[in-house]
């Protein structure tokens, strides 16, 4: 294995790979119309205190150009809310 990792990234775009990188897309077609979430779009049916969490997850994905989290990550978050165990 001592192909280098550029030389790997090549062989998944080669022509005829059957390889797609939902990363990216076509800079002339622009950006997807929707974006996945790991959460709900809405807010509608949360109480004062989820709406708060989800606002702060959300933040902190945006800060941290995260579209998921780990539990680690979001036991951080609700931390930051203030809540401990």
């Amino acid at each position: 294995m001592s192909q280098t990792l550029e030389s790997s990234a090549i062989a998944f775009n080669a022509p005829g790979s059957n390889f797609v990188d939902r990363r990216s897309y076509d800079p002339g077609v622009g950006r997807p119309d929707r974006e996945r979430r790991q959460f709900s779009n809405s807010y509608e049916d949360l109480s004062p205190e989820a709406l708060d969490l989800a606002t702060a997850i959300d933040a902190y994905k945006l800060s941290h150009r995260r579209r998921f989290i780990t539990y680690e990550e979001m036991l951080n978050v609700v931390r930051s809310l203030g809540y401990q165990k």
